[in-house]
């Protein structure tokens, strides 16, 4: 009989206290199932439904291994953009159709899903700009970002404190200035100085990270440890801030980070304890959202080894496309060595190069036409220079590799966009190349068009633009904001291909909640980010799966359900394409299917 009764698997956990909640996951670890394989000639012999009232299959040739059934089945495919059921078999889709023509797939050792009226199975999400290695990371460290105020935050730390051995770091993530209730006292630019922080730590380094990623606040100890002190230069593409008598201030912006980072690893990275762990955990948050695939935004070669190590132990059973961050010099010696599949099935691809070439809104390092507003004094940072990164720009191209580049200020998306126009004019001969803007969130006028007309991608996230809409016109002026903050409708309306993401762990990577910002632009307090730049449903939905796809050249594979791509399905309590705006909100992921596997079952899930 066909495997119809399962017993749901409990729901992750909320993100509350960051260590108590690793620790449950690690308990509650979902067990991946077995890797896939995806034969073409299979494919070929299976591709098309048997047609309504034919007997069913020997269950040894035809049976489908998973069977979905009722609720509601899209598939953004133009020619049936709905159906009644899907059947895979052997990591692909054999069967689309009516259920009579779908149940006949139907054999001993099929898993059958029927789906409630009102679920809503749709192309699995795919994550448009992540750090996947930063998801797990901030799942073993404090979660800043339901702190209202700097002084819940050095409770925090102090609590950590009392539980730590002396010596021993303490790291947290996600603060925000712009979102505490009251501002701190004393404070320079907004934020907070470290007096505070290191009273209550002085035999602890301490290093919270900003929500952004790109500034860290650090107390007395770290900054002895990094060598930090009044008169410690700027380095390249970086700022100490320090107070009215020159001692630093504790915040450090963009690669003035990497003065105390380096002081708890040599090189910056994780120490090797944590890896494994930190894969498992951005695992099992990644599939928890209905995410199937997974565009990594900036890791080395050691991370990609790493990962396409735990691919081959079957510890990874979510599919990565990954942008190498490196030098120059790096590139060239290793890039071509790592390009494509980095793991025996293709779970972990090499696909892209990333570039930094300013920093983030919130931290004032974002690279800027006209000084900020509420800091008159700077236009923001510019990370890597011009010229380092037009020679990029030639190893991305002579070794066919996409360049992607992180441009958040309108300065900094207009010097991208220049860098991209003179790189194709070099390379005539080069098409089709699909090279993208991470981030583009603050646009010149005169930059909107340039996207189309040069091909280039818009990587966007959804989410950014409700979390920061309250206080970007402080930033950058109201005319700035309306003309050219997160204009996904002028962009789209142009021609320009846009992907959705979250930016996580900048963001909670959960796609439903940046597909709800993306048609909504509904802020914490309810009022609309401009409202005239709204995404419709569909179009939406598109950003997060079959543009997605397409940004990386695996449309063919992909972002849709037809017969013979991936089965890669995200199962959802509601319709989000037909409920009432209000309750995008509350839908959850009752499963998610990687190659026609269930390696997720959410609350609901029978």
């Amino acid at each position: 009989m066909p495997r119809r009764t399962r017993v749901s698997a409990p729901a992750l956990p909320a993100r509350n206290s960051l260590p108590a909640r690793a620790s449950q996951l690690a308990r509650e670890a979902i067990a991946w199932p077995a890797g896939i394989a995806g034969a073409c000639a299979l494919i070929l012999a299976v591709g098309c439904a048997a047609p309504e009232g034919s007997a069913p299959p020997a269950a040894d040739e035809t049976a489908a291994d998973l069977v979905l059934l009722g609720g509601t089945i899209v598939t953004l495919e133009e020619g049936a953009p709905q159906v009644e059921a899907l059947a895979a078999k052997d990591g692909r889709i054999v069967a689309l159709g009516t259920r009579a023509e779908v149940e006949s797939r139907i054999g001993d050792a099929t898993e059958v899903i029927e789906l409630a009226p009102g679920e809503l199975a749709i192309p699995g999400f795919i994550e448009g700009h992540g750090h996947f290695m930063g998801i797990g990371d901030s799942a073993i460290q404090l979660d800043l970002r339901g702190a209202e105020s700097w002084q819940a935050i050095v409770d925090q730390v102090a609590a950590a404190v009392a539980d730590t051995p002396p010596g021993q770091w303490i790291r947290g993530r996600g603060w925000h200035q712009e979102k505490w209730q009251t501002a701190p006292e004393p404070a320079v630019e907004g934020f907070p100085v470290h007096d505070s922080l290191s009273a209550i730590s002085p035999d602890h380094p301490v290093l919270l990270t900003h929500a952004s990623g790109h500034a860290v606040f650090v107390n007395a100890k770290a900054l002895e440890l990094g060598g930090v002190d009044a008169s410690t230069a700027d380095p390249p593409g970086g700022e100490i801030l320090h107070q009215p008598d020159g001692a630093p201030s504790g915040l450090l912006r963009e690669t003035a980070a990497g003065l105390v980072q380096r002081a708890r690893s040599a090189d910056g990275t994780p120490p090797p304890e944590e890896v494994e762990r930190m894969i498992s955990l951005a695992a099992q948050e990644v599939l928890s959202h209905g995410i199937t695939s997974f565009h990594d935004a900036g890791s080395s070669f050691e991370v990609v080894d790493a990962l396409a190590a735990a691919a081959d132990a079957g510890g990874l059973r979510v599919r990565l496309w990954m942008m190498i961050r490196a030098s120059n010099d790096e590139l060239r010696a290793r890039l071509p060595s790592y390009k494509g599949a980095r793991d025996a099935d293709g779970w972990v691809r090499v696909g892209g190069i990333k570039l930094s070439i300013d920093g983030a809104l919130g931290s004032r390092g974002a690279w800027m036409l006209e000084p900020y507003s509420d800091a008159t004094h700077t236009a923001g940072l510019n990370l890597v220079p011009i010229e380092e990164a037009r020679e990029t720009a030639d190893i991305a191209i002579e070794t066919g590799t996409q360049l992607c580049i992180h441009a958040i200020g309108d300065r900094a998306n207009r010097e991208v966009l220049d860098i991209f126009e003179d790189a194709f004019k070099a390379y005539p001969d080069k098409r089709d190349l699909r090279w993208r803007v991470e981030h583009a969130q603050h646009l010149h006028l005169d930059e909107i068009p340039r996207f189309a007309k040069l091909g280039v991608i818009a990587s966007m996230q959804g989410v950014h633009c409700t979390s920061d809409g309250p206080w970007v016109p402080d930033r950058i002026g109201d005319q700035r904001a309306e003309e050219g903050a997160y204009v996904w409708r002028k962009l789209a309306d142009s021609g320009a291909l846009i992907v959705n993401g979250t930016d996580a762990p900048v963001e909670s990577v959960s796609a439903i909640a940046s597909f709800d910002a993306s048609i909504g632009r509904r802020m914490k307090g309810g009022e609309r980010f401009y409202p005239d730049q709204r995404m419709e449903r569909e179009e939406a939905l598109r950003t997060y799966t079959i543009n997605a796809a397409q940004s990386v050249f695996e449309e063919a594979e992909k972002g849709s359900l037809a017969v013979g791509k991936l089965a890669d399905v995200a199962v959802l309590s509601q319709n989000i394409l037909t409920v009432e705006e209000p309750a995008i909100a509350d839908t959850t992921v009752r499963y998610t299917i990687v190659g026609g596997e269930v390696v997720y079952r959410g609350d609901g899930a029978r």
